[in-house]
């Protein structure tokens, strides 16, 4: 299979990351016979330096073109950084709110996937932490809240502000389609998350959920209102595979979820559009203080093109050879600094550095 790759490392250790991730790829290629073209482009204050703007015009058009684009970090050290000097709308983060509008990606995907051998660094009791858990946060990325109508007024000399919620079906189904879909890849099971005891695009949302899996009969579904969700995914997170949600609820659950696997430096994500056209990059950011040192973890932006190979290439086994390679690394207590135990607990475990990580991701995948 021809695999045509937009690559966008970015800023500060998204260049290290990226590159161990197109290691990974490559093997993946040799192992299974593919073939792998990419395309490198510039986004974020690595742009802003190039072009004077943190996105231009020709690196969309080149994104579009792709199959599908892999990303790694934007942004810098917004204190000391001149692109931090510069208007909104022309700093590093305003070209990722670009591209992602400019690409359609209305679905954003967060896995939240706690690891055995990390079950240490995971703030939840340990009776709850040693079940482990995978889930994935599915969450509208493009309507709800964040995108609607909004003013602030003066009414009989008191301030008002006005934020307004608006949902129509069609936004709902394509996503719901979505996280059907991608849960029939997974365990068959849909958490819709809503507050439909209060909100009316609560109440629409649930009722277009509700008639999307009518057309998807192995994929399990069930309801719960978002502040029973918040505490279930402290109370027990090994219950929940795919939460379908909302933009604004999605925004909170999916830090909420993030946290309770005490690495982020395993966190991955996916945006995707109508088309299994996607962004995929890894949740955590620059961290320009370690750029160039060998220090950063590779394996959110490695597990990120694990999911670029399921979702826009259906390249099932690929990903999971990619996901099984992370587990049987960890299990042989190989860890970056920031996955490495403190202390007595790090017996047992080896500290490497960016590529190192990647080798040993790379020889394990035969």
């Amino acid at each position: 299979m021809r695999l045509n790759i937009a690559c966008i490392p970015g800023d500060g250790i998204g260049p290290e990351i990226v590159a161990e991730a197109k290691k990974i790829l490559n093997q993946l290629a040799s192992v299974y016979g593919h073939e792998i073209v990419y395309k490198d482009l510039l986004m974020g204050g690595a742009s802003i330096d190039v072009h004077g703007v943190p996105l231009t015009d020709e690196t969309i058009a080149d994104a579009k073109a792709a199959d599908a684009v892999l990303m790694g970090s934007i942004g810098g050290n917004t204190t000391t950084s001149p692109w931090y000097q510069l208007p909104p709308d022309r700093r590093p983060e305003a070209g990722l709110l670009k591209i992602r509008k400019e690409l359609g990606l209305f679905a954003n995907l967060r896995p939240a996937v706690l690891y055995q051998e990390l079950a240490d660094a995971c703030p939840l009791k340990k009776e709850i932490s040693d079940s482990g858990f995978d889930m994935l946060i599915m969450r509208e990325l493009t309507g709800g809240l964040y995108f609607g109508e909004r003013r602030t007024v003066e009414e009989n000399g008191v301030r008002k502000a006005i934020d307004t919620l608006t949902y129509d079906e069609n936004e709902i189904r394509r996503i719901a389609v979505k996280g059907f879909e991608v849960a029939q890849k997974r365990r068959g099971k849909v958490t819709s998350v809503d507050k439909a005891n209060v909100l009316d695009s609560s109440r629409l949302w649930r009722n277009v959920v509700e008639e999307v899996a009518k057309d998807y009969p192995d994929v399990a579904l069930e309801h719960m209102l978002v502040d029973n969700c918040a505490m279930q995914l402290v109370k027990d997170p090994a219950q929940f595979d795919v939460i379908l949600t909302e933009n604004m609820f999605g925004d909170i659950l999916s830090d909420e979820a993030s946290m309770v696997t005490g690495s982020i430096g395993m966190l991955a994500s996916a945006s995707l559009n109508d088309s299994k056209f996607g962004l995929y990059e890894p949740s955590h950011g620059s961290a320009p203080d370690i750029a160039g040192k060998n220090l950063a973890n590779p394996i959110a932006t490695i597990l990120s093109a694990a999911m670029m190979l399921r979702y826009s290439f259906d390249l099932d086994r690929e990903a999971d050879a990619v996901e099984q390679a992370v587990k049987v690394i960890l299990n042989k207590g190989y860890r970056t600094s920031d996955i490495m135990p403190k202390g007595g607990d790090a017996a047992g475990c080896t500290l490497v550095g960016c590529r190192e990580m990647g080798d040993l991701l790379a020889d394990e995948i035969r």
